[in-house]
């Protein structure tokens, strides 16, 4: 069996420390704080803290996806070891980087034409995606080989359920998902937009929930809507959050509570990436469950 690489990017919020331990490579996504530009590289060259300070107190940021001749050098780097690539990217519902990554991908494979390269859409974002690595990270250590790593993602990536939700829309109003006015009803009302990743990978408003603390049983009682099994659900969740680990915590003690055979629970930072769009207060729930469809939206 060839040896071969599981490949994500940065914006699968997952620590360094995990990225390493499961042994997975990654590339880098950019963002420009106040007109310098930085490598979202999982808060090495700007700390959480930093990077969070300077967003609360209204910093001018964007972000920059990886570009084809990024993603071919970065392949490269593989293939020349003689190292077989499965690589998941961003969903196109949200940035037009897988796009790069599958062009990049089918120019290595004329360069390459003995290696296997697959670059998939991962429909999924934040730590949705790195539980998505994570499951082909089992599998590879199950001994599962590319193909059938391969075969699993298309078969069940849209499987991966994110719903999240927000308890500052200042990120939202400053971007313009959320207008002024709606902003201020929405601040003054203590309104938290509760959102999910639709069958196309897209962001989907779903209800309007009165305070946090509804939120933190509103996402649990989805999960217990569309995860496997029910309450007997027995697999691993991943929590993403922007700089608010205390709602993400408070989530998981709920999950803990409601499912007594819940595998693991692993709560991330949400990375500056998706950070640069969510601004601060931003929790994230992903479980396996039911297939997303167009009318779960």
């Amino acid at each position: 069996m060839n040896e071969y690489v599981i490949s994500t990017c940065t914006s699968a919020d997952m620590t360094k420390e995990k990225f390493e331990a499961r042994n997975v490579e990654y590339c880098n996504f950019h963002y420009e704080m106040d007109g310098v530009t930085y490598p979202d590289d999982l808060f090495q060259t700007m700390s959480l803290e930093e990077f969070y300070g300077r967003i609360a107190k209204g910093a001018d940021v964007k972000t920059s996806q990886i570009n084809v001749d990024e993603f071919c050098n970065y392949f490269e780097s593989f293939l020349k070891e003689g190292k077989d690539i499965i690589h998941l990217s961003l969903s196109s519902g949200i940035s037009g980087v897988s796009n790069s990554a599958i062009v990049a991908a089918n120019m290595m494979k004329e360069k390459y034409p003995d290696r296997k390269i697959y670059a998939f859409d991962s429909l999924c974002a934040s730590s949705g995606m790195g539980l998505l690595v994570d499951k082909l990270c089992d599998l590879r250590d199950e001994g599962k080989s590319i193909d059938e790593l391969a075969e699993f993602t298309e078969a069940h990536k849209k499987e991966l359920q994110h719903w999240f939700f927000c308890t500052d829309l200042t990120a939202f109003i400053k971007g313009g998902r959320v207008t002024k006015t709606a902003g201020f009803i929405g601040t003054v009302m203590n309104i938290c937009p509760l959102l999910h990743v639709d069958h196309e990978g897209k962001l989907i408003p779903m209800e309007k929930v009165r305070t946090k603390k509804k939120c933190f049983k509103r996402v649990v009682e989805k999960m217990e809507q569309y995860c496997q099994n029910g309450l007997d659900y027995a697999d691993k969740v991943f929590i993403s959050n922007s700089y608010c680990p205390e709602d993400a915590q408070a989530v998981a003690d709920l999950i803990r509570e409601k499912f007594p055979k819940v595998k693991d629970i692993e709560i991330y930072s949400i990375g500056s990436t998706i950070g640069c769009h969510t601004g601060i207060g931003t929790t994230a729930l992903f479980f396996w469950g039911s297939e997303r469809c167009a009318s779960d939206s």
